[in-house]
Parts: C-alpha cells; sequence; structure tokens
C-alpha cells in the first residue's frame, strides 16, 4: 500500500509510538497484566480507531531493535502476563516483530501477544513462529479501514487466510469483530459463516464482539443480533466491551 511505502523503515530500526504496562482491556485476555509495545503506523483508516496518533506511517520516534529490547528489559514489570505487540498496526514493521518476539519469549520467558488487523497474510505467517497468542481481528466495512470494495475484499481475503494459517499452526487463535450501531447485520452473519468455513470451534480460543466507544455505539438490540448470529456455530461467544476504557486505565 502506498502510505506503507512511504513510512518504509531502515533495516533494523523500529518506529514506536510507546511502551507501557496497562490491564489488558480487550478479547478472551482482559483483566491480565500487560506490557504494550505499541508501533507507529498503520495502512489502514478505522473510522472508530482509539489510537489515531499511532496511524501516521511518520508517527512515534524511530529507534533501533537493540534500544526497543533495552526498553522492553527496563519497563517489564513482575508478574506480567503477556507482551502485547499492538499500533498503529505490527505487521507494518513484521521484521522488527520478529525480533523482538523472540527476544521476550527467549530472554525474558514472557508469553508473545499479536494485536493485528492482519491485513498481509504473508507477514502474519512469518511473525506467527514467535507468538503464543494471536487474535485474527476481522473488519467490517462500516469501520471504513479501506477505500472501497475491491480493497476491503482483498483485506478480507488476507484475514481468513491469516485465520487459516493460526489454526493450521495450532495456535488457538481467539477471533474479534468491532461493531457499530450501523454494522449490517445480514453481512455480519455472511462473515460467521466464512469465518467457520475456515476454522471449527474447537480451533479457536473464543469469538469476541466488541461495541464500539463513544462513536455509534450499538444498542443492546443490535448486540443480540450480532450474538445470534454465531451462536449456532459457537455457544462461547461473548460479548466484551473495552474494560480498560470503564475502569479509566490506559
Amino acid at each position: 500500500m502506498q502510505r506503507e511505502q512511504q513510512g518504509r523503515r531502515t533495516a533494523g530500526t523500529v518506529r514506536l509510538s510507546e511502551i507501557f504496562t496497562s490491564i489488558e482491556g480487550e478479547g478472551v485476555f482482559f483483566g491480565t497484566k500487560t506490557m504494550f509495545v505499541r508501533l507507529a503506523g498503520c495502512p489502514l483508516k478505522c473510522h472508530w480507531c482509539d489510537t489515531p496518533y499511532a496511524i501516521p506511517m511518520d508517527s512515534g520516534e524511530s529507534h533501533t531493535v537493540e534500544e526497543v529490547k533495552e526498553m522492553i528489559s527496563n519497563d517489564l514489570q513482575e508478574n506480567t502476563y503477556k507482551v502485547n505487540f499492538t499500533g498503529g498496526e505490527p505487521l507494518a514493521q513484521h521484521e522488527a516483530v520478529m525480533e523482538l518476539a523472540k527476544f521476550v519469549r527467549e530472554k525474558k520467558g514472557v508469553k508473545t501477544y499479536l494485536e493485528s488487523a492482519c491485513y498481509d497474510s504473508a507477514r502474519f505467517a512469518k511473525v506467527l513462529p514467535y507468538i503464543d497468542i494471536c487474535k485474527i481481528e476481522f473488519k467490517m466495512k462500516d469501520a471504513r479501514a479501506v477505500v472501497d470494495d475491491k480493497h476491503y475484499n482483498n483485506l478480507l481475503k488476507n484475514e481468513l487466510e491469516c485465520l487459516r494459517i493460526a489454526v493450521d499452526a495450532g495456535k488457538m487463535p481467539y477471533v474479534k469483530v468491532v461493531v457499530t450501531n450501523s454494522t449490517d447485520v445480514d453481512e455480519f452473519a455472511s462473515l460467521v459463516r466464512q469465518v467457520f468455513r475456515v476454522a471449527s470451534p474447537k480451533n479457536i480460543a473464543g469469538f469476541i464482539i466488541q461495541p464500539s466507544h463513544k462513536t455509534d455505539e450499538p444498542v443492546l438490540e443490535r448486540l443480540f443480533a450480532f450474538y445470534d448470529a454465531v451462536y449456532p456455530f459457537y455457544d462461547q461467544v461473548r460479548v466484551v466491551p473495552q474494560l480498560h476504557k470503564i475502569i479509566g486505565a490506559r
């Protein structure tokens, strides 16, 4: 993508937005003490993104991979459950993520977590061997992540391929979909059918429906409709809002 090419990194460098420790507020591992390594730059433009400062490819600051390893070592707190590589979009800097995740697992003995939009299945496949926990996030059309239907179909194709790769690798990924009050229920139901053509219920760790926060928030009746679309395929589906927003954490 053009925006990504404009933000291409020099080998051995990382464009970093921030590193901090907080309580995980999303997904099946919500409530766990987590270090967040937020990489800068994302080729997508979701209108409800809650970290818009990390979207520009030239945002954040440039560091060497070794400098970021040192930051992780200095800031890693006792009893941290996992290190979350997030963004921005970590796959936009997949080579750096590979090095950093390997360092966290082998030198620090902490679980690694990839929080990605899964827009590039080839890069995802390269990073996955260094990841313990992975979330496969599917974007609905109303997220406005990409410019048109052609680009959306390509994004969806990559997301489904990432799910297949993770399942085949035995990673037990979980699925997350952010929904708004404008999300089309029929489109959502179609996505659910595609997800479970790729993965059986026994091969995923969860299916999370995440309501948008303060941007076109879905009413309860629509959340029931999304839930009901998943339940016949996977009765462990959960509607989970962003916990950190509720408790006032970062």
